[in-house]
């Protein structure tokens, strides 16, 4: 699947979610809705996905998780916060280089509309 179609897909999933419960929930009540909406509309996701650092060629696990892998190919990275801060956008960009992705999506929920807590990343 294209990235920018599997994208359109995952926004309408999240503006879905969005619009059913509106913002002020936490950030896992968002994750847990937005990855049934992914599996309905056929979508392979799966959240919470470990992310080891590779440090001189070992594996190591330091705690990171990225809230829900699409297709093996799209990064999304939740959030409910008041506003999106430099160090989310840093975050994301991390998770996409230690991960060797190139697309990862920072969906904040807690907005009056969804249109206004996206932001699309590209690692490269």
């Amino acid at each position: 699947m294209v990235h920018n179609e599997l994208t359109e897909k995952i926004l309408g999933a999240a503006m879905k979610v969005h619009s059913a419960l509106g913002p002020g929930l936490l950030e896992s009540a968002y994750e847990k809705c937005l990855l049934f909406e992914l599996h309905q509309r056929q979508l392979k996701a799966e959240s919470q996905v470990e992310l080891p650092i590779v440090y001189e060629q070992v594996k190591i696990d330091a705690g990171y998780r990225i809230d829900i892998l699409v297709e093996d190919e799209i990064i999304l990275e939740l959030k409910a916060v008041e506003r999106v801060l430099p160090i989310h956008n840093a975050q994301l960009l991390s998770y996409l280089k230690l991960s060797q992705l190139r697309i990862g999506l920072l969906l904040n929920f807690n907005v009056m509309h969804l249109k206004e807590g996206i932001t699309r990343m590209v690692n490269g």
